[in-house]
């Protein structure tokens, strides 16, 4: 299976700590050696980074966790291959536009049949995983619930829940997804979140003997919501997300 990483802030911050610990089960600390990804959303705008080589050893890794990109959502993803071959364009996190926005959107797991693309479907997937065409099927559905355009974020939760469940009902369907204003983490099997805001304490990572007192790093009106599929730290409370749960977060904190 793959592993996600998620952070939804309500300040712009980097994501250096969280990445120095998820990037090390790209083929050091566990078996996920098939590429990674991550999405940074700035303002309107999303940068994106993909690499076919396992995250331990990429050299774009390295720049991303060594390069303090501040944003207010990211979603990152470490890949073991199940249902497509090892290339960029099966590479996550996939990107599309909806609404004047860019959605990205990140999966681990496996899901079964899928329905038939629409003859009209303006989303249709360019690699050869389920999860890009499962991310092609969720913009569609959304459009479809939606022709007007973009809803108010509690109808706009129902809908994504809704086709979650679905997609979800014949296979493994973890998932984060973002807007660059929400994101939303679905559980399947494993899926745990943490907030950290004040009073901030120090985190230690699981994979790599490093920490950071983050009462040094922040303010007090900082709030960061950080998912993994896996606790990253080893010193802080994590909040199991419960199988077929969907969360929505905004400014650091889950609102849904």
């Amino acid at each position: 299976m793959c592993q996600l990483l998620g952070m939804n802030c309500n300040v712009p911050t980097d994501i250096c700590f969280s990445f120095a610990g998820f990037h090390q089960r790209g083929g050091r600390t566990d078996e996920h050696r098939d590429g990674w990804g991550i999405a940074f959303y700035e303002g309107p705008g999303c940068r994106v980074y993909l690499d076919t080589k396992p995250a331990a050893e990429s050299p774009v890794a390295t720049l991303v966790r060594e390069y303090p990109i501040r944003s207010t959502n990211v979603i990152a993803h470490i890949r073991m291959a199940t249902v497509g071959g090892i290339a960029l364009e099966n590479t996550h996190p996939f990107m599309r536009e909806m609404w004047g926005r860019y959605w990205s959107f990140a999966h681990n797991g496996t899901v079964g049949t899928l329905p038939a693309m629409r003859p009209d479907s303006r989303y249709r997937p360019v690699g050869g995983t389920d999860s890009e065409r499962a991310f092609c099927l969720m913009l569609e559905h959304l459009r479809q619930c939606f022709p007007d355009g973009p809803p108010d974020e509690h109808a706009l939760y129902d809908a994504i829940a809704d086709i979650g469940g679905r997609i979800g009902a014949d296979g493994t369907f973890n998932f984060l997804l973002s807007n660059g204003d929400l994101l939303f983490a679905r559980c399947a099997t494993r899926l745990a979140y943490l907030i950290r805001e004040a009073p901030f304490a120090t985190a230690h990572l699981v994979d790599e003997d490093y920490s950071v007192d983050f009462s040094e790093v922040t303010t007090p009106e900082d709030r960061v919501a950080v998912i993994a599929t896996v606790p990253l730290t080893d010193n802080e409370t994590w909040t199991p997300i419960a199988p077929g749960e969907l969360l929505m977060f905004r400014d650091g904190a889950p609102l849904r």
